[in-house]
């Protein structure tokens, strides 16, 4: 649910989008290319920071360009030409997956430019209607989930991915407002279950053999939840046994997003995958709502529900 592989960059963006119906056009405004219907895209505010899903390009462009920031900058990303360019991470999923944006309005104005809220946090959720008209998800590059979408025809997929945060903001507040505003979307879509690939960062396993370890004793998902990476890119999360783990140690070196995860109750597939284009190792999150920790519902819920269709 963190970052996951861009090896081809989109030609564009298209009006392709939950709920779109054609274009439309903002008088003096940026290109709309998402329409949500019903659900009002301001998901939440505390302070001076706002969640919100993105509506045109033109703020698709913004969570673009965080991303190569926080990626490409701040990791250790290798940038393609294009992006080079463009100082934007693109992918082909961008145009159809829905982008949450947290912005900061607590923002001074340039000369002789009005103030504009600044992107600081990015989430992109991809529902399995969407993924299934358009190729399947991006975690089957990394993971063997046909059988696990199989074992559960009924439940409704959301997959989270390309999520990163500025540094400076890199806070339980921020984080609870992504939260918030992921579950103003699964509340709205009725999703069953969410899932992703997160990342820690660097690619050589021995370094985060206590963090992949611990999740792998720890927090290895149920049977009916279980996915493994594909075979060619299996790298092993056992490296210690479980005795030699130190729980607390572990958890501190867990990047805070995945941390965030546990939290909320998810569970991680078998084997990680080495992403060396972005310098990190993925992991699966799996997350079925109904597993979701009642505080957090009742943390998120009410005020989430005022949001929802």
């Amino acid at each position: 649910m963190s970052q996951y592989p861009s090896n081809h960059a989109a030609p564009g963006l298209a009006p392709i989008g939950s709920g779109l119906h054609g274009f439309k056009f903002m008088p003096g405004g940026d290109r709309i290319v998402r329409d949500y219907g019903s659900l009002d895209p301001v998901l939440g505010r505390i302070g001076s920071l706002e969640v919100r899903l993105a509506t045109t390009a033109k703020e698709i462009r913004r969570a673009q360009r965080l991303r190569f920031k926080v990626f490409y900058e701040e990791m250790s990303a290798s940038p393609t030409g294009a992006a080079l360019i463009s100082r934007r991470d693109v992918d082909e999923y961008d145009r159809i997956c829905d982008h949450i944006l947290v912005l900061d309005h607590d923002v001074k104005a340039k000369p002789f430019r009005p103030a504009t809220p600044k992107v600081v946090g990015t989430y992109r959720l991809l529902r399995q209607d969407m993924a299934e008209r358009h190729g399947g998800f991006y975690t089957r590059g990394e993971y063997d989930i046909a059988p696990l979408l199989k074992a559960h025809p009924g439940l409704r997929f959301l997959e989270l991915g390309r999520s990163c945060v500025l540094k400076p903001y890199r806070n339980k507040r921020t984080v609870e407002l992504l939260w918030h505003g992921i579950w103003a979307y699964v509340l709205h879509h009725r999703i069953d279950v969410m899932m992703g690939c997160a990342s820690l960062e660097g690619t050589d396993p021995r370094a985060l053999a206590l963090p992949l370890s611990f999740l792998h004793h720890y927090a290895a998902a149920p049977a009916e939840w279980q996915a493994s990476a594909l075979p060619e890119r299996f790298t092993p999360m056992d490296i210690l046994p479980k005795e030699a783990i130190d729980p607390k140690a572990a958890l501190h070196a867990l990047p805070p997003l995945i941390k965030g995860y546990l939290r909320v109750g998810a569970t991680f597939g078998t084997g990680a995958v080495i992403d060396r284009q972005f310098g990190t190792t993925d992991v699966l999150v799996m997350l079925p709502v109904s597993a979701i920790n009642p505080r957090y519902i009742d943390h998120f819920g009410p005020t989430a529900n005022r949001h929802a269709a």
